[in-house]
């Protein structure tokens, strides 16, 4: 089988916490909240982010030699510039190779706790490497299970900052992702190896639900996986570490604590050099994993304990100035990422932000995502049904509008959404949605809902075609007498639009009704004069009365089954009361006579020409 994108070996022990393959100088591109794909954040987009394959087992401690080794390489350096410099002080600037050894040892000095050895090669790192030594410190926090484990860390994110690390914001960000990967593949519902899958797939799914260029979704799409794929190495690397092979490590309450403590540790350090968008964006950056992960969580996994270390992460980067929930919350509810919207509507509710839960009905709704709706209206108070139940009504989202109905909806609402069902020819919904409207309020309405349906129809009356033949008034002398009274009208303003009033005044008005009575008598007649002529049409003569009847009636009569419904056009009821007076020498020119009309025609058609499918006995 061919692997995906995404497919990576979960048996070698490759941490990837330092991505030293392509780091060069330039600023990594954090988590933004700008939009370069529309409809879709930036989000995941660190061009320096690249996994490094590490070969030993990082569960033990760097050699002694490599260790010596490097550092006389690095001394010696050192040295050979200083003798060259006439400057007191120089600014060390490591080869790309020194880099890639230091980071190397200070990985695995740091994944063994062996701080002496991490504080040793400290000393050795030149400023860019100092960045990368504090991003591997601070993504180490999300794995701490003891005590001295969190004063090691500590200690030593103090001692990097102090040696002059400066790349707070990718650090943030970068550990804000690593966190949120954690929780989420905390989740017992798949294993680690099923994770890469699901997140290959629900990545795919969200940049084909977004608008933009293509060309910039398939960047999009190769940075997201290349740091997430990062992302679960280290992560796979850790929960083997621990004794788990396939599934991630089940942090406990005290752990959790203390992972939680060591993130404040680092907030603290950093200081202002943190600002309010760096927390924002970090913020951006610990929801965009559980934005793909959430359809796999378990129900109420936001109320469990995989889920309390990045809850406790997003509270604290609120307390920091994140401004960014709301929209973070719409993206959730967007998406269908139900569990995170439950996640940050008890964040919004602790610290008294306010979330728009309507509109966030409105994205959820849209797509169809009927858990999250559920989540809206039940945990988010969400009220606002007319808008999102009108727009699933004219895309013809029965589900939705299923949904809405079950929720219920005020008269008002459900009048509406058929409306905007007829005026977009959406006839399943507008057969489903019209029992449910009480019929005081259609009667009330009935002209301003065809008028109104006509001017959004876009060019198709079909769904004004649809209620008229359903007898939506109940009546069929009303529903005829409100068609026609909308057919007579002016053009003044308030009236119907022109195409609607023309259509109706062919089809459902009295003239229309007085015309198919003089067409009906005019084709009577011009059979009969067939029949009569000689020639080749005498042939006629000869044909079974049924089927002489068929050659004369039956387009007229497939055409009026065809159409079904409980009421025929006026136009078409004129016709069929003149047939049924020349036929069958009855006279049934009352309003609603559908059936019995179509009843005189097959009894004087073959019964192997009929079709009594549309015909409502």
């Amino acid at each position: 089988m061919e692997k995906s994108a995404l497919d990576i070996d979960m048996e070698v022990p490759q941490c990837s916490e330092i991505e030293m393959m392509e780091m060069g100088t330039s600023e990594a591109e954090p988590f933004s909240s700008d939009k370069n794909v529309e409809g879709c954040h930036s989000n995941v987009i660190f061009s320096r982010e690249a996994p490094l394959v590490i070969k030993e087992d990082l569960n033990t401690s760097p050699c002694n030699c490599s260790v010596e080794k490097l550092k006389s390489k690095l001394a010696a350096s050192a040295s050979a510039s200083a003798s060259a410099s006439d400057k007191g002080k120089i600014e060390r600037k490591l080869c790309r190779q020194d880099r890639i050894e230091l980071g190397r040892l200070f990985q695995g000095a740091v994944s063994s706790h062996d701080w002496e050895l991490a504080d040793s090669l400290v000393v050795l790192a030149d400023p860019q490497t100092l960045n990368d030594a504090l991003c591997i410190s601070l993504d180490s926090i999300w794995f701490l299970s003891k005590q001295e484990e969190l004063y090691g860390v500590n200690g030593m994110i103090k001692r990097i900052i102090d040696s002059g690390a400066y790349d707070f914001t990718r650090a943030a960000l970068r550990t804000s992702f690593l966190a949120s990967c954690v929780s989420a593949c905390q989740s017992r519902t798949m294993s680690l190896a099923e994770t890469v899958t699901v997140m290959s797939q629900r990545l795919s799914e969200r940049l084909q639900e977004c608008n933009g260029d293509e060309v910039l979704k398939a960047e999009a799409s190769a940075k997201v996986q290349k740091f997430t794929e990062w992302a679960l190495k280290c992560i796979s690397f850790h929960s083997r570490s621990q004794g788990n092979t396939d599934r991630v490590f089940q942090s406990s309450a005290v752990e959790i604590q203390l992972q939680l403590s060591a993130f404040k540790n680092f907030l603290e350090l950093a200081g202002n050099r943190l600002s309010g968008r760096d927390f924002s964006e970090a913020f951006d950056a610990a929801c965009f994993p559980l934005t793909l992960f959430s359809s796999t969580f378990d129900h109420s996994w936001a109320s469990g304990a995989s889920a309390t270390a990045v809850q406790g992460l997003l509270d604290i980067l609120v307390d920091g100035g994140a401004d960014n929930v709301n929209q973070c919350f719409l993206e959730a509810s967007r998406f269908g990422s139900t569990e995170l919207v439950r996640i940050l509507l008890q964040i919004a509710q602790r610290n008294s932000l306010d979330v728009d839960a309507d509109l966030a009905l409105g994205f959820a709704s849209h797509y169809g995502k009927i858990a999250t709706m559920e989540c809206l209206v039940e945990e988010g108070n969400a009220t606002a049904f007319l808008g999102p139940l009108m727009r699933a009504a004219e895309r013809g989202s029965m589900t939705v509008v299923q949904w809405f109905i079950q929720k219920g909806c005020r008269e008002m609402e459900l009048c509406l959404a058929l409306t905007a069902a007829t005026s977009t020819s959406q006839l399943s919904i507008a057969a489903h949605l019209l029992p449910q409207v009480p019929h005081h309020v259609i009667t009330a309405l009935a002209p301003e809902i065809l008028k109104a349906a006509g001017e959004r129809s876009g060019g198709s009356l079909d769904g004004v075609a649809f209620l008229l033949r359903a007898d939506f008034l109940a009546d069929p002398a009303a529903t005829y007498a409100v068609a026609d009274v909308i057919a007579r009208s002016s053009g003044e303003e308030g009236a119907a639009t022109p195409e609607l009033r023309a259509f109706l005044r062919e089809h459902w008005s009295e003239e229309a009704y007085l015309d198919g009575l003089r067409l009906g008598e005019l084709h009577f007649l011009n059979v009969v004069r067939i029949l009569k002529r000689g020639g080749l049409e005498s042939c006629l003569r000869d044909l079974p009365g049924p089927l002489q009847v068929a050659v004369a009636y039956l387009p007229l009569y497939r055409e009026c089954v065809g159409r079904g419904g409980k009421l025929l056009s006026q136009r078409h009821r004129g016709l069929l009361v003149e047939a049924s007076r020349r036929l069958g020498g009855v006279v049934l020119d009352e309003p609603g006579q559908r059936r019995e009309l179509l009843a005189v025609l097959e009894q004087h058609l073959p019964p192997f020409l009929l079709d009594r499918a549309g015909v409502d006995y």
